[in-house]
């Protein structure tokens, strides 16, 4: 989302365009010339030696270049070979974090997923923002009604598990968030910070509060139950509009978890949690705001619903400084059909296979998925499909469970940049152009923006000789699967076009009704692939754009600050915001007994960095250079305790695994909670990152439980592990 202006020259000699620099676009509508480490590095990643520009194919145990002709027919084979063994039973896909980073991948998945007729779908989002996709679906109507906060105008930010100086905004795209922050404490606003580090973030706010790792949703309960007790519920507007309901049995479900009986579970006392409670109600505007340190816990779906809950209280929901709806330029489900009402939502009944995990949205929880590949019966998975996915590194696998049940499956195919953790595990490898030669534009991002912005870029560098662009590689994968493997891209991409025309005409209330769909298609000209339909979704979105004016305006087209949406964006049966879902109430429940429990002597939460990105950028020496940035974080007391000393190495145990890893003791930590990054770990064999094989740094998700779950998203616990230090031997 950030604006980047690249200059391109030609060499003299071979007459190839190459990148010479990249910066901030200064004249960029959202980002004004703001850029973090990784969009710099983007020629780095072109160039880097270790991406892959030719299939890899597993001959005689050993991966190895092939053309892209014998790629495609070596899938073709082997999906033969499989599907005459086992029909199309037993097949799985895992999409990776960097699919919304892609246009061709956000856009062209489906014709895949239809091809491959599976319903054993893993994605990185349920190590991630599920819980967040679930409360905002039971409380809003859809999964993708996520309140963002109004940072530009509010005057009370209360942020928790969030880091948005090293994350860039995750769940609210913002470039700058350095400058907007603090563009809040210039205008005599406040800022505070609750999270058990003294994050970056934490560092340049008003007030850091240290919390328990897991005790966000009873601090909210409690700050919810405090403004109930003392008068402080102001419902707003949409309490005038008669548009909350659910009001008393919120009031009546949180009564237990007062302050006090929730200061010791939560590690914060009983008159700061009033004071947080009060502060809010009396800021004139002012936003909850929840990230990852709130959802990947055992509690995640619970606490992301009583965020909401609280904007509501506070009468900072749906309003300016608020938090609030971006309409983005593509539209989106809340933006058709009949305004401010709908079907609503209900958690799924399914359940996984062996553990019986909750299956919701329609994906499995990635932490099940070593258990469904090595755990014999019928359903059982024994072919994976990944699209720009590291799971081995991503996902909680007991001890290196999913590394070894790679092993054992009959088919594997990755569409990747690198061969990886988990592609060195491929039969085949298919690597897609690199960012600099596809277009751009930002699909999930602008969803979740405090701003309503659009920019589209076409490709900066041409694609290598022989190079498919990447919608390409999926149409022919799913012409291969789909029992037609000489049916060329374009036919694929000819029906995808067609359906989104039809739906296109179908609607009452757009700007094709009733028009017939090849006609439509025909006004969309020459482009192809994820363009076009890009272009579709822009002339049908509410503000009637296309690629063609953003390609006039290459700085972006800024649609202005977010407005009130409610009541239609709601798509509830009600037509109301449903304060109280059914699955939430009775979730407090199971929050009660953290009341009387007894917590861990220390326990560990994850951290990332500035210049990391998950663990798919670790090959990069200009991301990866300087100090060791892969350190268990500890606070002086329970180094003492311990006895660990700073820089020497320290041996971390859970339930089931260990890593050693260097001490960093720092007064950051709060005392019983320590910290290591994820993303590490690329030292195993057959990685093919020379740079990241130099500096692996150690994979914290050993040590995460795959049965550590959220109950109700099926979203791993990835904070808040109980573990046990140990200095390691010399």
């Amino acid at each position: 989302m950030c604006g980047l202006e690249i200059e391109v020259e030609r060499d003299a000699a071979d007459g190839a365009e190459r990148v010479r620099r990249i910066r901030g676009d200064r004249d960029d509508v959202f980002s004004r010339g703001f850029i973090c480490p990784k969009g710099s590095s983007l020629k780095q990643l072109h160039e880097d030696p270790d991406r892959l520009r030719r299939p890899l194919v597993r001959r005689d145990g050993e991966l190895v270049e092939v053309s892209w002709e014998e790629a495609f027919a070596e899938v073709e084979r082997l999906w033969a070979a499989y599907t005459e063994r086992h029909g199309q039973d037993g097949i799985a896909l895992y999409l990776g974090n960097p699919v919304v980073h892609s246009l061709d991948l956000m856009l062209f998945r489906r014709p895949l997923l239809k091809a491959l007729g599976s319903t054993a779908i893993f994605t990185a989002a349920t190590v991630d923002q599920r819980p967040k996709e679930l409360s905002s679906a039971l409380m809003f109507g859809l999964p993708l009604t996520i309140a963002v906060p109004d940072i530009d105008r509010t005057d009370h930010l209360l942020m928790l598990g969030a880091n948005p100086l090293v994350s860039n905004g995750s769940l609210a795209t913002a470039a700058d968030w350095p400058g907007r922050l603090a563009a809040i404490r210039e205008r005599a606003g406040k800022v505070t910070v609750v999270d058990p580090r003294r994050t970056e973030t934490a560092a340049k706010s008003d007030e850091w509060v240290p919390i328990r790792p897991g005790g966000d949703a009873l601090l909210l309960a409690a700050m919810a139950t405090t403004l109930f007790e003392e008068g402080l519920v102001d419902l707003g507007r949409l309490g005038d509009a008669d548009l909350l309901a659910g009001v008393d049995e919120v009031r009546e479900a949180v009564a237990r978890f007062t302050p006090e009986a929730v200061a010791g579970a939560c590690g914060i006392d009983a008159p700061t949690i009033r004071r947080l409670a009060r502060e809010l109600a009396a800021a004139e505007r002012a936003v909850v705001y929840g990230r990852i340190g709130t959802t990947a816990q055992r509690f995640g779906t619970t606490a992301s619903w009583l965020i909401d809950v609280l904007n509501a209280l506070t009468a900072n929901l749906d309003e300016p400084g608020g938090a609030m709806f971006p309409a983005p330029a593509i539209g989106g489900p809340n933006l058709r059909g009949r305004p401010g009402v709908g079907r609503g939502f209900s958690l799924s009944s399914k359940r996984s296979r062996v553990s019986q995990t909750s299956v919701q949205m329609g994906e499995h929880s990635a932490g099940v998925l070593a258990e469904e590949i090595d755990t014999p019966g019928p359903g059982q998975v024994r072919a994976l499909f990944t699209l720009a996915g590291n799971p081995v590194l991503s996902v909680p696998n007991s001890g290196g469970r999913l590394d070894a049940a790679l092993d054992g499956l009959d088919l594997m195919i990755s569409v990747d940049l690198y061969c990886n953790e988990t592609t060195r595990h491929a039969d085949v490898i298919l690597p897609p152009p690199s960012s600099l030669q596809r277009s751009h534009y930002d699909v999930a991002f602008t969803t979740l923006s405090v701003r309503n912005i659009a920019n589209w870029s076409p490709p900066v560098l041409d694609r290598d000789d022989g190079q498919p662009a990447e919608w390409e590689i999926l149409a022919r994968l799913a012409a291969i699967i789909g029992g037609s493997p000489e049916m060329p891209p374009e036919v694929i991409d000819d029906q995808a076009i067609t359906s989104l025309a039809k739906s296109a005409t179908q609607a009452s209330d757009g700007p094709y009704a009733g028009r017939h769909p090849e006609d439509v298609v025909a006004e969309l000209g020459d482009r192809r692939g994820p363009d076009r339909l890009l272009d579709l979704m822009l002339r049908t979105g509410p503000y009637a754009l296309s690629v063609d004016d953003l390609e006039a305006n290459p700085h972006g087209v800024d649609l202005g600050a977010l407005e009130p949406r409610l009541p239609d964006a709601l798509r509830t049966a009600s037509g109301k915001v449903e304060l109280a879902p059914d699955q939430l109430l009775a979730d407090l429940d199971r929050l009660a007994e953290e009341l009387d429990a007894t917590p861990p002597a220390i326990v560990l939460v994850g951290r990332r960095h500035l210049r990391s990105n998950n663990s798919w950028m670790g090959n990069l020496d200009v991301l990866t250079r300087g100090r060791e940035r892969c350190t268990l974080m500890v606070h002086p007391d329970d180094a003492a305790v311990h006895g660990l000393t700073d820089g020497a190495p320290v041996v971390v145990r859970s339930s089931v695994g260990e890593v050693t890893v260097p001490a960093e003791v720092t007064d950051t930590m709060a005392p019983g909670v320590v910290s290591l990054p994820h993303g590490h770990g690329h030292d195993l064999d057959g990685v093919r990152l020379r740079v990241g094989r130099k500096r692996p740094g150690a994979n914290s998700n050993l040590l995460a439980d795959g049965t550590d779950l959220d109950p109700l998203s099926g979203t791993a616990a990835l904070n808040g592990i109980a573990v046990e230090l140990t200095p390691a031997p010399t």
